[in-house]
């Protein structure tokens, strides 16, 4: 793996992290973390007041490709979409209330990250 590889792989860790803690935080109860299903993932799975959420972090360091949530894609909202049903198929969840969230995540102040979570941010 490359160094910029290695270096984007920790920041969105690091990214990841925060976002469970803020959901936590926030009164989401956080069931999975890096769920894999085949060849995708699920960066968080929660639950906010019953409704089961999938949760897309996007984690940058600067804005030099643009905020972080722009990289979420009509391709990466499929491929978020196809894990959901992976998952619900996966955990025999026949009936359940859904939604997709983002977190977006700025590094550009270390010690103090811009956070934003768009709650249904796609359908």
């Amino acid at each position: 793996m490359e160094k910029s590889e290695k270096n984007k792989k920790v920041i969105g860790k690091e990214g990841e992290e925060i976002a469970a803690k803020f959901l936590t935080q926030k009164g989401f109860e956080i069931l999975e973390r890096n769920y894999q299903y085949s060849h995708g993932e699920i960066d968080i799975v929660a639950k906010d007041n019953g409704v089961l959420v999938f949760v897309e972090v996007k984690t940058r360091l600067n804005l030099e490709f643009g905020e972080p949530e722009y990289a979420i894609n009509r391709k990466k909202i499929q491929q978020i979409k196809k894990m959901a049903e992976l998952y619900l198929f996966d955990k025999e969840i026949e009936e359940a209330d859904c939604r997709f969230d983002v977190i977006a995540i700025l590094f550009e102040d270390k010690s103090n990250p811009k956070i934003t979570h768009y709650k249904n941010a796609f359908i």
